[in-house]
């Protein structure tokens, strides 16, 4: 049975809840140049608390864009887009195969 396109439509609602933040794509975006980066060294990029920025990385850690790497006694976050990509090239695959 094929998916239907408003099943992936809905798959995809927790990404783009989560990426509709400017603050979280920001974050994105820093450590897409930089690569890994502690939750201070992120704060230091960004106008947002120590706390505001650890709830971020939360919950783009909920949604699998981020992992954390330990490292000592340091935590090091950085991205992994490859399953949130691959969603989205569905959607679009989708959308193009039965809305066009």
């Amino acid at each position: 049975m094929t998916e239907k396109p408003v099943d992936t439509f809905r798959a995809c609602i927790p990404l783009f809840q989560v990426l509709g933040d400017m603050y979280r794509q920001d974050i994105i975006l820093l450590l897409a140049e930089k690569k890994s980066l502690t939750v201070n060294e992120i704060t230091d990029h960004s106008t947002l608390s120590r706390p505001a920025i650890s709830h971020h990385l939360k919950l783009l850690r909920q949604a699998n864009l981020v992992t954390i790497e330990q490292k000592g006694t340091q935590r090091f976050y950085s991205l992994s887009l490859e399953a949130s990509i691959d969603q989205f090239k569905k959607l679009v695959s989708i959308v193009e195969e039965k809305c066009l």
